[in-house]
């Protein structure tokens, strides 16, 4: 468990760098539910989901899983303040993967000087690696285009309205339908050899 407080701490870090970053570009768009709200701050306080941050990542240790994963609440976002509702939902859908890209290749930058300096098996480079996989891993998983993931907003904004309002529907049944993708194999056959083969480029390094 003592083992796993640094990837806790650059998990927590990164989901609230995303939610963050969600809330940002609706501030620049003209919303300001998530400021008003006290939800533009990377302290990680105000974001804890206490099952998404917490307990879950907790089991997945327990657990012994090969993958750590969690969740913060997500920030709220008032689409009829933005300047442009349908086409700013998707600059804010995609922000949050954004940051995580952005986040996975400074990463990445810190493990090959890490590896550099103190070789890859240091504890250093190993949570920097981690960084850059939980990274990737938010980004891409975020990017599935089921609702309420940040995927769908970007698709939502590419649809008619009348398809874009029967498209957003699906968003109550989201969360069952991400766990059956997970049930029929679609993280291990399409997200993580995406993820492993940007992994490789930003790292030049393979966990799998």
């Amino acid at each position: 468990m003592l083992n796993s407080i640094p990837q806790i701490i650059i998990l927590v870090f990164s989901i609230v760098v995303h939610e963050v970053a969600h809330g940002r570009v609706a501030l620049w768009r003209g919303d300001t539910t998530a400021r008003d709200m006290g939800r533009l701050t990377l302290n990680p306080i105000p974001h804890i989901d206490l099952f998404g941050t917490i307990i879950f990542p907790i089991f997945l240790i327990l657990m012994r899983s090969p993958v750590l994963f969690g969740w913060a609440k997500p920030v709220p976002i008032n689409p009829y303040q933005l300047k442009e509702a349908k086409k700013d939902m998707a600059l804010v859908g995609g922000a949050g993967p954004a940051s995580n890209l952005l986040l996975a290749i400074l990463l990445a930058g810190l493990f090959r000087a890490a590896v550099a300096v103190t070789g890859s098996s240091n504890p250093l480079s190993q949570a920097l690696f981690f960084g850059v996989f939980i990274n990737l891993v938010l980004a891409f998983f975020n990017l599935i285009p089921v609702p309420p993931l940040d995927g769908s907003r970007i698709v939502s904004a590419l649809l008619p309205d009348d398809l874009a309002i029967r498209y957003n529907r699906i968003e109550r049944f989201g969360f069952i339908i991400i766990f059956l993708l997970l049930f029929l194999g679609f993280f291990e056959l399409v997200l993580f050899p995406i993820v492993k083969i940007f992994l490789i480029l930003l790292t030049e390094t393979s966990p799998f």
